[in-house]
């Protein structure tokens, strides 16, 4: 593809349409049903939002989508072309003020929850009560309402804590976890804990929550300001570099592409096993150092890539094992080199707009 032609919703829509010609067939029971979004108006949420309506507007799904979130006049203005359409209702509302659920919800995803650490840090407990009440609120909501079929809850990659180096893709079944007594785990842990309370909700009243367990993720949408080494390479890039690798360059990370993770997620939520966890994302590894000079060889003028020795030296990995996605018929349909130029093509549209 070419980097000059990327850029704008109809690119959106394009990649939305690329994932759903191998992948459509299996959301079928999607069709005419109506599916509520937690969180709705953020990354996950606009990703979602753009492939079901690629699904009602080219195989005639006819779904009735509801997203719910606080931030709903903010996301009207930032994607209008998804704020004006019919078959879109917004729900200006925090998720741990639900009482109950609309009428005649029969898919419910939970991605209410923001995963930038440094609303971690500056607000623990408002992170915490957003994720495990909100999860409550919601669950509790579910159980008034008998023809749900299914409750998708999307928890965090960071529930396995520190991947060993020598474990080269955590699986679902890793007995991993996050240090509990450090203001670093409050996201991880809120999400260990609702998806305790998910098994629980299964047990006691027999909902049908299914899982998933988000990694890395990279393209539009995504702001580069977000504390995460691709976001920051990419702005460094578009800002004529140099770009600046702040700790371990042997550091290892995987990313997937926005359209690959929706259609994942509905995926998930449609024919996931209910009791079961599922990993979402990138199972291709790659280091700091060659993902800095990935990015900097796609641009006419490369960059300079430095190394700053800050915090902890020690190199991490962070990569999914998605055997249990592979179960499903899922896989990536869009790869690393793709994903860059056209994340890198999106953004820099917008830093010349």
């Amino acid at each position: 593809m070419s980097d000059l032609s990327y850029g704008g919703a109809a690119s959106v829509r394009e990649d939305c349409r690329a994932a759903l010609a191998t992948y459509a067939r299996q959301l079928r029971p999607l069709a005419g049903e109506r599916v509520l979004v937690t969180g709705g108006t953020g990354f996950m949420g606009a990703w979602l939002a753009w492939m079901i309506s690629v699904l009602n507007d080219d195989y005639d799904f006819g779904i009735d989508l509801m997203l719910l979130s606080p931030h709903a006049r903010e996301f009207k203005t930032r994607i209008p072309e998804l704020a004006g359409r019919a078959d879109i209702t917004f729900i200006e509302r925090d998720v741990c003020d639900i009482t109950a659920l609309p009428a005649d919800v029969h898919y419910v995803i939970h991605a209410a929850g923001n995963p930038d650490s440094r609303v971690h840090a500056s607000d623990p407990l408002r992170t915490m009560s957003v994720i495990a009440d909100g999860t409550r609120a919601l669950l509790d909501a579910v159980i008034e309402q008998s023809n749900v079929k299914s409750v998708l809850m999307v928890s965090s990659g960071l529930v396995y804590g520190g991947q060993p180096l020598e474990v080269a893709a955590v699986s679902e079944s890793y007995r991993g976890g996050p240090e509990c007594n450090t203001i670093a785990s409050v996201y991880a842990e809120s999400k260990r804990f609702a998806e305790t309370a998910s098994a629980a909700y299964c047990s006691q009243y027999k909902l049908p929550i299914v899982t998933a367990r988000p990694f890395a993720f990279i393209g539009p949408y995504q702001l580069l300001d977000k504390p995460w080494a691709v976001n920051n390479f990419i702005r460094d890039a578009i800002h004529g570099g140099p770009i600046r690798i702040l700790g371990n360059s042997e550091t290892v990370r995987s990313y997937m592409y926005p359209s690959d993770m929706a259609v994942w997620l509905l995926a998930i939520l449609v024919n996931g096993v209910p009791g079961t966890a599922y990993n979402v994302g990138s199972p291709n590894g790659v280091t700091l150092g060659r993902l800095a000079d990935t990015i900097a060889a796609r641009f006419s003028s490369p960059p300079e890539v430095v190394f700053r020795a800050v915090g902890d030296q020690r190199p991490s990995r962070f990569v999914p094992d998605i055997s249990r996605a592979k179960d499903l018929g899922l896989e990536l349909t869009v790869g690393l080199e793709d994903a860059l130029a056209r994340s890198i093509a999106w953004h820099s549209a917008r830093a010349r707009a």
